[in-house]
């Protein structure tokens, strides 16, 4: 494909990088110009232009903006009826889209997260499905979703990264205060954490880690106890209602 860029921002850069290598011709703007200059130096097949030369150069275009800012910066371009769009933010509908690239016609939104750039990603979409598939599904699980309101959903869900990513490394921090090595505390517990849950549904490795007595047990209720279930519903709550 023929495929442009335009917003250069971390999660267009993974995107770029995660799909480089299949041989798209790939346009990327020069906006956050060190990620662009840096997409260009690594890939032979990716150039740096200007917005509107991004658009004259490509068939299928990735919008990698702000939702506050792009209205502004779509209105000064020129897009054709043929170009396909896929939207990378979160914070724009479809519809919303449709209305700043017209005549183009705003295909998808697709919201990866950084593990794009090496494949194995969860990659949330609504939209046309075939069309995101055939560009990142080969190396990455889409989640297709039905409506803005489903989307609306798993965008407060998937802030859980963070929160998991940072009780992974307060543990990783607490054992490497009692080990040797660091770097090895912290890379054996993001090894057993990603792939226990990458091969098994939650509530039975749950099960399975459940004997009674067990460290996984006794950690486990301690927390249950702390509240930590519940501050979690309480917090998914307050982003769905915009808090």
């Amino acid at each position: 494909m023929k495929i442009g860029v335009i917003g250069t921002g971390t999660i267009a850069t993974a995107l770029v990088r995660g799909i480089a290598g299949d041989g798209h011709q790939i346009t990327v703007s020069e906006r956050s110009a060190a990620h662009a200059a840096g997409l260009a130096r690594d890939f032979a097949n990716v150039r740096v232009a200007g917005n509107q030369a991004v658009l004259d150069q490509s068939d299928t275009v990735f919008l990698g903006l702000l939702a506050e800012t792009a209205p502004r910066i779509l209105a000064a371009l020129r897009f054709r009826p043929d170009h396909r769009v896929i939207s990378l933010m979160g914070g724009a509908t479809l519809e919303q889209v449709g209305a700043m690239v017209a005549p183009a016609r705003a295909n998808a939104v697709m919201l990866p997260f950084p593990a794009i750039a090496q494949g194995g990603s969860a990659v949330l979409m609504l939209g046309d499905a075939d069309l995101v598939n055939s560009i990142v599904g080969a190396r990455n699980q889409v989640f297709v979703l039905k409506d803005a309101q489903d989307l609306a959903a798993y965008l407060c869900a998937q802030a859980v990264l963070s929160p998991v990513a940072r009780m992974v490394g307060d543990a990783a921090r607490w054992l490497a205060a009692r080990s040797d090595d660091p770097a090895q505390a912290e890379a054996f517990l993001r090894a057993l954490v990603a792939s226990s849950l990458a091969g098994t549904e939650t509530g039975a490795l749950i099960e399975a880690l459940n004997t009674p007595g067990g460290y996984n047990q006794r950690l486990r209720l301690h927390m249950e106890a702390a509240g930590t279930g519940a501050a979690l519903a309480r917090g998914l709550d307050r982003l769905e209602r915009g808090e």
